[in-house]
């Protein structure tokens, strides 16, 4: 019993760290004061009002939720017919590409950033938007790949070698059969490809040009200047954005069987 409950304390002290700024920033959003501080000053909602005056971070959240969409629809396409391939098929050096679809994981991001500056800047599409699209998905891809293949492992190939066995065409077995069964899959990885590129500053930071700037860079750039409230504000717009995409990635899959907790529910 006490194990239990130093276990149920330590979890407890884990997750309060882990959410503090959270429950420092999104308070201090709503100070009636002038200037930054916790516990705030007052209740307000200027701060949010304040945002919509600044075309800037109006403008750069429609590229961060276009880009982070593109990103998630063609890493997902990607990342897909990746783990496919790795699943099923046993070729030469199959285990050195699963290998280097963990590297962007494992790469620090400023490494990243750096080498897809050098390499866009030589191909011309440095400072684009095609350019930080590539790298977003470079950054993306592997979460998709991880997925999916998680899915994959505890997959049935039976329910395919009967559509088969009953005549079905590979197409028709893929969408009728295999496609709805790892749809859950598929859809936490595309959910996370979008959060990973919607959240970015390091890869973003080397790649962006002025009709490029994501929010969070926006943000970033903004405090650089000044720090004030209206940081605290829209950086909760940020968080509340990012909540409803983890609740969604709950709904659709499951924490728990994302990070592999509970394995036997799938």
């Amino acid at each position: 019993m006490k194990k239990i409950n130093v276990l149920g304390l330590i979890t407890f002290f884990v997750l309060v760290l882990v959410n503090l700024p959270f429950l420092v920033i999104i308070p201090s959003s709503f100070t009636a004061a002038g200037y930054l501080a916790f516990p705030p000053e007052g209740f307000s909602w200027q701060w949010y009002e304040m945002i919509l005056d600044r075309p800037e971070f109006i403008d750069s959240l429609w590229i961060s939720l276009k880009l982070a969409t593109v990103t998630a629809i063609l890493a997902t396409f990607l990342g897909t017919l990746a783990a496919f391939a790795l699943s099923k098929y046993k070729f030469r050096g199959s285990g050195i590409i699963n290998a280097l679809m963990l590297s962007p994981l494992t790469v620090p991001s400023l490494i990243i950033g750096i080498s897809a500056l050098l390499f866009f800047t030589r191909i011309g599409i440095a400072g684009t938007f095609t350019g930080l699209l590539l790298a977003h998905m470079l950054i993306s891809i592997p979460y998709v790949v991880r997925l999916v293949l998680t899915g994959l492992s505890s997959f049935d190939y039976t329910l395919e070698k009967a559509g088969y066995m009953l005549g079905a065409h590979p197409f028709r077995v893929f969408w009728d059969i295999t496609l709805p069964l790892l749809r859950p899959a598929i859809v936490s990885g595309m959910i996370f490809s979008f959060l990973t590129s919607f959240d970015n500053v390091t890869v973003s930071l080397f790649l962006v040009a002025p009709d490029t700037t994501t929010l969070p860079l926006a943000i970033f750039t903004y405090m650089q200047e000044t720090l004030d409230p209206l940081v605290a504000s829209i950086s909760s717009v940020v968080i509340l954005l990012s909540l409803v995409f983890i609740v969604l990635l709950e709904k659709v899959y499951g924490l728990e069987r994302l990070f592999g907790l509970n394995s036997q529910s799938h």
